[in-house]
C-alpha cells in the first residue's frame, strides 16, 4: 500500500525557513571576506605615514595585519570540521586556558606594559598578543554553555545566575587589572545581554547591574583623568586642544570626504593630525578617502554581517538547540557591539574609549579571534542537522 504525504502551511513554512537559512553559509563567507579585504585596504592607507615616522617599511602594518587574517581564516576553516560535542566538552577548559593566560599577563616576565597597561602577553618567538580577546569567546561560550543545560542539571535561575557571575566577575576583574577598563564595560554588557537572551529573569538581573554598577561608578569617580575625559566629552570647548583633539579632528576628517572621498592614499588627516588613526579612529580615515559611498559599503557589508548572524540564532531558537541559539547570538552582538561602541566614539556621540573597529583597527589578535567567531558562527551556520540536535 502506498504511503500518502500530508503538506500543510507548517510544513511549507519549515522548508521555506530551512531552505533561505542554506544560502546564509555562502553569503556569510562572501560578507567576510569583503569585511577582511576592505579593512587590510584602509589599513594600508591609514597606516603606511605611521609606519614611517616609526621607522619601519611602508607595509609594515599592513603586512602583519595580513598574516594575522591569513591565519584566521585557516582556523575559520579548521573550526568548521570540529564537532560539535568536542567544542562544547572543550569549553570549560577553554576558559581555564583563557584565565590563566591573564594571570601569566600580569605576574610574569611574559607580561607586556604598554602605555601603562599590561595587557599583552608575550611567550619565546611568538608575536604578543592581548588573552582578553581570548576570554572573551570563551565567557561567551561557557555561558552559553551553561545556560543552555537542563534545569534539572544545573538547579535554579539562581544557581546559574550564581555560577555565571562568578565567571563573569572573575573575568572583568582580571581584564581591569591590566588596565583595560573600555573593554571591561564593553564585555560586562554583552555577558548581561546574553544572561537576559538566556533566560535569566529581569529581577535577577537587575540585582547583578546595580551589584556590579556601584563599584563601577565609584571606580570611575576615584580617577582624576575619567572624570576629566567625561566632562571633556560633555563640554568639548573647555579642551579642543587637548583629550577632544581626536574626536574634532575626526569629525572634520568625515565631512571632508564629501561623497565619493579623496580617493585610497589621498586622505591628509591620517598624516599625523588624528593620532593613533590607524587603530581607534580608522573610520574617519576610511570616510575622508572613500567618502559617504565608502561609509554606506561598509554599512551595508555590517549590516549583512549582523543580520546573518542574528538569524542564525533565531533558526537554532526555533528548533530548540538552546547552546547554539546563545552562542550564535553572543558571538555577533559582541561584534557589532564593538563596532557601534567605536563608530560612536569616532563621531563623539561618546567619550574616547579606546575599542577597535573590529576587521578594520589594527590589532593582529582582534583580527585572529574575530575570524575565530566566524568560523563558529559559520559552523553553526553549516553543522549537520543530526549533530545539532544531539549537540546544540
Amino acid at each position: 500500500m502506498m504511503k500518502t504525504y500530508t503538506y500543510d502551511d507548517s510544513n511549507l513554512k519549515v522548508f521555506k525557513e530551512t531552505e533561505r537559512v542554506s544560502l546564509s553559509p555562502f553569503m556569510f563567507v562572501c560578507i567576510i571576506i569583503a569585511l577582511v579585504g576592505y579593512g587590510l585596504l584602509t589599513l594600508y592607507s591609514a597606516s603606511y605615514d605611521e609606519a614611517l615616522r616609526n621607522g619601519l617599511p611602508p607595509a609594515y602594518y599592513f603586512i602583519r595585519q595580513t598574516v594575522f587574517a591569513l591565519l584566521g581564516f585557516v582556523s575559520l576553516v579548521a573550526i568548521r570540521f570540529i564537532p560539535l560535542v568536542w567544542i562544547r566538552k572543550a569549553i570549560p577548559l577553554f576558559l581555564i586556558f583563557s584565565l590563566l593566560l591573564m594571570v601569566l599577563t600580569l605576574v610574569t616576565p611574559f607580561g607586556i606594559e604598554r602605555l601603562g597597561a599590561r595587557r599583552w602577553l608575550q611567550i619565546g618567538p611568538l608575536p604578543s598578543f592581548q588573552p582578553s580577546e581570548l576570554l572573551k569567546v570563551s565567557v561567551i561560550l561557557y555561558l552559553s554553555h551553561i545556560l543552555s543545560k537542563p534545569k534539572d542539571e544545573l538547579g535554579s535561575d539562581w544557581v546559574t545566575l550564581l555560577v555565571s557571575a562568578v565567571v563573569v566577575l572573575l573575568s572583568a576583574l582580571l581584564i581591569v587589572l591590566q588596565r583595560d577598563y573600555s573593554t571591561t564595560l564593553v564585555f560586562l554588557l554583552v555577558a548581561l545581554a546574553l544572561l537576559l537572551a538566556g533566560g535569566i529573569k529581569l529581577r535577577y538581573l537587575g540585582m547583578f547591574s546595580v551589584g556590579i554598577g556601584i563599584p563601577a561608578i565609584i571606580f570611575l569617580l576615584i580617577e582624576p583623568y575619567r572624570i576629566r575625559r567625561v566632562v571633556s566629552f560633555l563640554f568639548p570647548s573647555i579642551d579642543p586642544t587637548g583629550l577632544n583633539w581626536q574626536v574634532l579632528n575626526s569629525l572634520k576628517a568625515i565631512t571632508a570626504g564629501g561623497l565619493f572621498g579623496k580617493g585610497l592614499g589621498n586622505g591628509t588627516y591620517k598624516l599625523g593630525t588624528i593620532p593613533e588613526v590607524q587603530s581607534d579612529f580608522i573610520f574617519a580615515s576610511l570616510a575622508e578617502e572613500m567618502g559617504f559611498v565608502g561609509i554606506l559599503v561598509f554599512f551595508i557589508l555590517f549590516a549583512g554581517f549582523a543580520i546573518l548572524g542574528f538569524r542564525t540564532a533565531n533558526h537554532h531558537l526555533a528548533r530548540s538547540r538552546k547552546f547554539t541559539a546563545l552562542a550564535s547570538f553572543g558571538l555577533t552582538f559582541m561584534i557589532v557591539w564593538q563596532a557601534l561602541v567605536n563608530l560612536a566614539v569616532v563621531t563623539s556621540l561618546l567619550p574616547p574609549t579606546g575599542i577597535p573597529l573590529p576587521f578594520f583597527s589594527q590589532g593582529g589578535t582582534n583580527l585572529f579571534m574575530i575570524l575565530c567567531e566566524c568560523g563558529l558562527l559559520y559552523k553553526f551556520m553549516v553543522a549537520d542537522e543530526k549533530e545539532m540536535e544531539r549537540n546544540g
